[in-house]
């Protein structure tokens, strides 16, 4: 992740996690879980169809994990600047 969007997340509010935070919320996560959120470290933000594309996982499989992650605050979203139909996942880190 850049760290304008870092930067750019920090000025609005958003929660960043720190690492300690990040792993205690994670830990108890499904695997598909664990591993779209390894996807997003990598690369972020990501759409729902690119993030099952690079993690190999069924789509119903990755929004799953994306609503898990969504509940405990590791992962937040916005609109694609590209489409604004899609939305875009990324880290609170």
């Amino acid at each position: 992740m850049s760290t304008s969007t870092v930067d750019e997340r920090a000025r609005s509010g958003e929660e960043l996690l720190t690492d300690e935070e990040y792993r205690e919320r994670l830990i108890e996560l499904p695997p598909s879980a664990k591993l779209v959120a390894k996807v997003l470290e990598g690369e972020s933000p990501l759409s729902q169809g690119q993030l099952a594309e690079e993690s190999l996982l069924p789509d119903r499989t990755v929004r799953y994990a994306l609503n898990r992650l969504e509940e405990v605050g590791i992962v937040g979203s916005r609109y694609s600047f590209r489409d604004a139909r899609k939305q875009v996942y990324y880290l609170h880190r």
